[in-house]
């Protein structure tokens, strides 16, 4: 890859050189995006809180399922998107680690190839469920990012195989490890229901790339749609998904828990509001305050599936 030009304005010693504390290991780290983690290990937590089955004798299991779901499968989709996101970045985020500099030459290619591996030879010691759940993750992973498929080229397909990485396959993973059987129909269901509704969440990430998804062709939801109804459609998307949740829980008989999604889902919708003002400047505000409350509610419902399991 050609190195980037140094700012105008800045000399090009600087421009190329990062201070020593954000290269080597510093610049992995960043690379993998620790932050991202948060959503699939949550989601996996929800997994085994759904599963029923009691974490004695299965806890060193459950923490190596959490680092599979965040710093292994989530950590190794983030350099590949990454490495194949480097010309992307160079104009929207020229400071991240490959563009920058900081991580010289195919080396962002390698350590996403070494960490794809890492992470298949860790499920496979988990079992078969985590295992062919890794599978698919790595697979969107790599698709998400990567020629032919690269479907992050289109804001419909993309968004839908991160939110599955992100949210129903972890919550999957979990309960069949747990289980040691496929999981019950009711938290697969679940599980798809808040996949879907993480498809909006995707669409909040794409609002800070703009210009640059313009400009390199790739279609995200607010290049297709443009800013504003993209924002309305991830509220919606985010929204509906868990209105159908809110009716399982009540058909199932669990009114409090209904009830306290609801209640989450009527703040959010306050949220909502304020967000669609001016959604790109909102976008880390709403991530803060209504996505949390949405993964509330995937807890609260995790709960309620786990007395169904036990009962």
């Amino acid at each position: 890859m050609a190195a980037m030009p140094p700012p105008a304005a800045m000399p090009p010693t600087v421009a190329m050189a990062p201070p020593a504390s954000r290269s080597g290991a510093a610049a992995v780290l960043e690379l993998l995006k620790p932050i991202t983690w948060f959503a699939p290990m949550w989601a996996f937590m929800c997994g085994i809180v759904s599963s029923g089955q009691p974490l004695s004798g299965r806890w060193a299991l459950a923490l190596v399922g959490v680092a599979l779901s965040g710093p292994l499968v989530c950590g190794t989709s983030q350099a590949v998107n990454d490495w194949f996101d480097r010309h992307v970045d160079a104009i929207n985020e020229p400071g991240r680690p490959i563009p920058s500099g900081r991580i010289p030459g195919r080396s962002g290619l390698a350590i996403a190839i070494a960490c794809t591996a890492l992470s298949m030879l860790v499920a496979a010691a988990l079992g078969r469920w985590a295992f062919g759940a890794a599978v698919v993750g790595m697979a969107l992973a790599w698709a998400y990012s990567a020629p032919p498929l690269r479907l992050k080229q289109n804001g419909w397909w993309g968004n839908l195989a991160c939110a599955a990485c992100y949210e129903g396959l972890p919550w999957f993973t979990a309960a069949a490890i747990m289980a040691g059987a496929l999981p019950d129909w009711r938290i697969i269901a679940v599980a798809a229901i808040y996949s879907a509704g993480a498809h909006g969440i995707m669409t909040l990430n794409d609002f800070k790339s703009v210009e640059g998804d313009r400009q390199m062709g790739v279609n995200s939801l607010p290049v297709l749609l443009g800013v504003m109804p993209a924002a309305r459609l991830a509220c919606l998307v985010m929204a509906l998904p868990q209105i159908v949740v809110i009716g399982l829980l009540l058909g199932w008989g669990h009114v409090g828990n209904a009830a306290a999604v609801a209640t989450l889902l009527l703040v959010q919708a306050g949220l909502m509001d304020r967000f669609m003002r001016d959604p790109r400047r909102l976008t880390p505000w709403y991530n803060g305050t209504g996505t949390t409350l949405y993964v509330i509610g995937m807890l609260v419902t995790a709960f309620a599936l786990r007395s169904m399991v036990v009962a």
